[in-house]
């Protein structure tokens, strides 16, 4: 599995953070999302799609 941000969509409310500490982060100083588990493993597939369900925005995407 792949998670990808569209950064050009991201608004960085941090919901992904929420859903998913363990793939996101959110910058303290430039409000940015960035994704710092790009290829997690499937113990945390329900943690991903919890977050690309969160995401107001829908800037998360998982490619398999």
């Amino acid at each position: 599995m792949k998670v990808i941000v569209d950064l050009d969509v991201c608004q960085a409310h941090g919901d992904c953070v929420v859903a998913a500490p363990e793939i996101f982060d959110l910058g303290e100083e430039d409000d940015v999302v960035t994704v710092i588990n790009p290829e997690p493993g499937e113990e945390l597939r329900a943690a991903a799609e919890r977050a690309e369900q969160d995401c107001p925005v829908t800037a998360i995407r998982i490619e398999d």
